[in-house]
């Protein structure tokens, strides 16, 4: 975890260095330990430093070597393997910082550089001989990276939008686009920010700067279509086990106690467990632990598994009871660190998290994030044996997930089987359609007039209407309906159909299970949450660590075959299996996770209220030419007749969700009128 800045004048006019001093002023908290700028002529480069590992100890940013200068927010995985081909200075390996294996890179690939790095970084080079700016963001974004270009004129580089804002040069004005974006869900955009002007470089992205402008170029993709063939399930097994823990024990290297997330789950358990592992082989060192508890608000507590883990030992546990606050209550701490809407009403849990972590004088910490889409599929497989009409695959893995995850087979079956029937009879394949009713009403006992009348006639019915609807008003076929919470006039100013159209079009297409997993990471939500992540472990010095993001773990999931993640009616098979005798069986086959919604409505309604109430009345008014007004009032209202409504916490889902989204909106502009 560091803080980078730079600016760039493109007309050739000198840099003030008070103006790169306050960008670095705004980020410390990014870099408590080491601050420094570097100016010449018409560039400056800033840095802001956090000691983690070894070799930051002794590593000075910016760096200048003859016409080279960099700065970096950087940890290099693959130095081993670099050192071999690279020119590095002449010093152990362990006092090169990892800055100057970037540098030494660019030195031997020129802008192929970050084809070689493994890791997580952002960075920027000036090459003084070719008077240019080069750089360069690692593959998933994990290290965000954001900037501000003003043609022929004027460019600048930050690790937040804060630093940018800062200059006064750089304009504030809302992006309405991103807002409409943000109220939709519909966050593909990887370049927009809240900010019109201010843009972000998308991850496994390069970028060169110079007088001329700025040209950005992808350097590394993912293949969605790529399989691996390996000889057995076992040898599967055995090579996730292998990547997986080479993506955690790289990630160890570290100068002080190391942390985990642990929240009972799957993914972070086997992050922790593993961790700890290496950790008892090696140094010895305990593993420290954060884990949110929940008193009162019992569905939501996993201690039962948390312990599980830590029957292991080598283990000091924290804990936070979660219960005990709510997704407001540090709404007002948080603003000094978030730039734009909070996306998720989540957030509170990882500040608290890293709060404790903080605390404890941990300054590395591990997370679980997205290790259930790295590895992929769940049940989604079981939309992929519908779609294929392998019906008594199909119906045998129901059978199985419905025990594996405590879900009723019909429930299973509507969700997962229905949707492909009625695709069979949208497209008028009424042949097909009779042979998978008939297998149904065999299987499962399901009357086949129900099956040709609700599956097959009123959906067949309802898409010839729409299609006719939509053809009288010159809409295109795939034309989406708007979310309810956003005001009709908005979406229509900004065009958020059509909008929300080009980024959803291409999802049509994707019909098997690994192009959709493809896109999932792929997608602009991933970089976006990355970033999130990043600027709340920022507000308390840490840097976070995401093992499931290494890019060799995510091109082996992503290529492994349907059925070495899918088997015997469980999802990420081949990472239950892989981590046998690491996990504690308890969680190696669980298929439950709790829900933490009902934690969401306990907090508002029990804690936060007076907060959301005081949103609702009195910030109302910077957000009503956005939102649907009706619509967050109607949903504030059923959340607050759920605890009495006997409903499951599930269907509360929407509801949570635009309560949030209008709420945190109309708190950020509020945040917003006032003065940095």
């Amino acid at each position: 975890m560091s803080g980078i800045a730079g600016i760039y004048h493109l007309d050739q006019h000198p840099v003030v260095s008070s103006e790169l001093c306050q960008m670095m002023k705004v980020l410390a908290h990014r870099g408590p330990d080491a601050s420094d700028t570097w100016c010449q002529d018409s560039i400056g480069l800033g840095h802001c430093m956090l000691w983690t590992t070894a070799e930051s100890l002794h590593e000075q940013l910016p760096l200048v070597k003859g016409d080279l200068t960099i700065t970096a927010d950087a940890r290099i995985d693959n130095r081993d393997e670099l050192a071999q081909v690279l020119s590095l200075p002449d010093r152990p390996l362990e006092k090169i910082a990892d800055s100057e294996f970037i540098l030494a890179a660019y030195e031997q690939w020129g802008s192929d550089c970050p084809e070689h790095l493994l890791g997580d970084f952002a960075f920027m080079i000036w090459d003084g001989q070719k008077q240019q700016l080069f750089c360069a963001r690692d593959h998933f974004g994990v290290k965000p990276f954001f900037y501000y270009h003003q043609p022929n004129k004027s460019f600048a580089i930050a690790s937040e939008i804060k630093g940018l804002l800062c200059l006064d040069w750089v304009p504030q004005r809302i992006n309405e686009t991103r807002i409409a974006d943000y109220l939709t869900l519909m966050l593909e955009d990887q370049v927009i920010t809240t900010f019109e002007e201010i843009l972000r470089l998308p991850p496994a992205s390069r970028m060169w700067v110079d007088s001329t402008g700025v040209e950005i170029e992808t350097y590394w993709k993912l293949d969605p279509n790529y399989e691996l063939k390996l000889g057995s399930d076992d040898a599967y097994a055995a090579e996730f086990r292998r990547i997986f823990t080479e993506a955690v024990d790289c990630r160890l290297r570290s100068a002080f106690p190391i942390g985990s997330h642990l929240s009972g789950g799957l993914d972070s358990s086997s992050v922790s467990c593993v961790a700890r592992k290496i950790l008892d082989e090696t140094t010895g060192e305990t593993l420290h632990t954060f884990s949110n508890v929940f008193d009162t608000v019992k569905e939501c507590d996993e201690r039962p598994y948390i312990n599980e883990v830590l029957k292991q030992g080598g283990y000091t546990p924290h804990y936070i009871h979660a219960d005990t606050f709510g997704p407001l209550s540090d709404v007002d701490q948080i603003w000094d660190y978030e730039d734009e809407p909070l996306l998720g009403p989540s957030h509170h849990y990882p500040w608290r998290l890293n709060q404790a972590a903080h605390q404890a004088n941990v300054r590395v910490v591990f997370d679980g994030f997205d290790g259930d889409t790295v590895v992929c599929h769940g049940l989604a497989r079981l939309h992929e044996l519908a779609a294929q009409q392998r019906w008594p695959e199909f119906a045998d893995a129901v059978d199985i997930a419905s025990k594996n995850y405590s879900l009723s087979v019909s429930d299973l079956w509507a969700y997962y089987g229905l949707p492909a029937l009625q695709q069979l009879a949208k497209r008028g394949r009424w042949f097909a359609f009779a042979k998978a009713a008939n297998y149904i009403h065999n299987r499962f006992q399901y009357p086949r007039r129900r099956l040709y009348m609700q599956q097959g006639i009123k959906p067949t019915f309802k898409h010839l209407l729409h299609k006719f609807h939509r053809t009288a008003k010159h809409q295109p076929d795939n034309s989406i309906t708007i979310d309810s919470l956003v005001n009709a006039h908005f979406a229509k100013q900004v065009s958020l159909e059509e909008r929300v159209n080009k980024f959803t079009s291409n999802s049509a297409s994707l019909t098997s299970v690994r192009q959709k997993h493809w896109q999932s990471i792929t997608g602009g939500v991933l970089a976006l949450n990355l970033e999130a992540v990043d600027r709340c472990a920022a507000a308390f010095g840490l840097e976070i660590r995401h093992p499931f993001l290494d890019r060799r773990l995510v091109e082996f999931c992503l290529a492994v075959p349907s059925e070495q993640k899918f088997r015997k009616g469980f999802g990420r098979v081949i990472m239950r299996q892989g981590l046998h005798n690491i996990l504690p069986e308890m969680i190696q086959w669980r298929g439950d996770k709790a829900n933490m919604g009902a934690n969401f409505i306990n907090g508002l309604l029990n804690i936060n209220r007076p907060l959301f109430e005081q949103a609702l009345e009195t910030h109302k008014h910077s957000i009503l030419s956005y939102i649907n007004l009706d619509s967050w009032q109607t949903s504030w209202q059923r959340l607050q007749d759920y605890p009495e409504s006997n409903q499951k916490i599930n269907s509360t889902t929407k509801d949570n969700l635009v309560v949030w989204r209008a709420t945190v909106l109309a708190l950020w502009f509020q945040r917003r009128s006032k003065p940095l």
